[in-house]
C-alpha cells in the first residue's frame, strides 16, 4: 500500500520559513517525478512545485519563484519544500504527491494531477 506522509507544518510568522517533507513508503518513487500542491480555505488544489525523478529538473509556480525550493533524496524516498519569506497568502493545506507514472518531466506534474498518489496534507498557517 503505497503512502506519502507529510509533515514540518505549523504556524510560523510573516517573513519566515517551514521546510516541509514527504515520506513515501510502500514503494519506490526513484524514476517518478513528485511534488506539491497547496489548498487555501474556499479554493481548488493548486500546484506548487515539482521536481524530477533524478532532482535534476524543477518547475515552480510563479508566485512561490525565488522563495520556494524543492528537492528530494531518492535514499530516503523523500521530497521537501523549503519555504522562505513566507507570505499570509501561503496558508494552506500543503499536499505531496507522487506521479504514477515514471520519468515524466515536472513540467506536466499539475497537467496529470487526476491520477497521482496523494498524501493527507499539512497544515501551513503564516501571521501577519
Amino acid at each position: 500500500q503505497v503512502q506519502l506522509v507529510e509533515s514540518g507544518g505549523g504556524l510560523v510568522q510573516a517573513g519566515g520559513s517551514l521546510r516541509l517533507s514527504c515520506a513515501a513508503s510502500g514503494r519506490t518513487f526513484s524514476t517518478n517525478a513528485m511534488g506539491w500542491f497547496l489548498q487555501a480555505p474556499g479554493k481548488d488544489r493548486e500546484f506548487v512545485a515539482a521536481i524530477s525523478w533524478n532532482g535534476g529538473s524543477t518547475y515552480y509556480q510563479d508566485s512561490v519563484k525565488g522563495r520556494f525550493t524543492i528537492s528530494r533524496d531518492n535514499a530516503k524516498n523523500t521530497v521537501y519544500l523549503q519555504m522562505n519569506s513566507l507570505k499570509p497568502e501561503d496558508a494552506a493545506v500543503y499536499y505531496c504527491a507522487a506521479d504514477q507514472a515514471p520519468l515524466r518531466q515536472p513540467i506536466l506534474f499539475p497537467v496529470v494531477a487526476s491520477t497521482h498518489y496523494w498524501g493527507q496534507g499539512t497544515q501551513v498557517t503564516v501571521s501577519s
